[in-house]
């Protein structure tokens, strides 16, 4: 496993405190062992699915929370089987908490469990007032909405 230093970047960059928090917390995440197990998959430009092996967990065990940019996944059994005798028990019963860090403006679509899979839809909706727009150079601005059209400059020698 490779660690990396990431102290310098913290000595000559201003603003980038949380990129590099996120740097720092996935050293120390990887660490220790991610469990259960999950995949993280691009669907489309915008979309994303986060498939999490969750097997014997129903889906009012499972607590899905979102605040600002982070999701947590939480699994709790609810009911322990003490009348059964285990002589193997190959299949995790416990807790547990994982928590995944999100990219500003993305946000949790729907969530599914089944066949023991636990599936999270997330999109990216970047507000418009964010988005990037065209500015005229020398001509009126429209204030309303974004100007993304080709800009029409008049021709002087005509006007004159």
């Amino acid at each position: 496993m490779r660690t990396y230093d990431v102290a310098p970047l913290f000595r000559s960059s201003v603003g980038f405190d949380r990129l590099l928090d996120l740097l720092s917390q996935a050293e120390r995440a990887e660490a220790t062992a991610a469990w259960p197990p999950y995949n993280i998959e691009k669907v489309a430009e915008d979309e994303y699915r986060i498939t999490m092996a969750v097997a014997g967990f129903t889906p009012d065990e499972i607590d899905l929370t979102q605040h600002d940019t982070v999701l947590v996944v939480t699994g709790q059994k609810k009911g322990q089987e003490g009348d059964r005798q285990y002589l193997h028990r190959g299949i995790a019963a416990r807790a547990f908490r994982q928590t995944f860090n999100l990219a500003d403006h993305v946000k949790v679509t729907g969530a599914a469990l089944e066949n023991g899979l636990l599936t999270v839809n997330l999109k990216r909706e970047v507000p418009e007032a964010l988005k990037p727009r065209r500015i005229a150079i020398g001509g009126m601005q429209v204030a309303i909405g974004q100007d993304n059209a080709p800009a029409q400059v008049e021709d002087r020698a005509k006007a004159a």
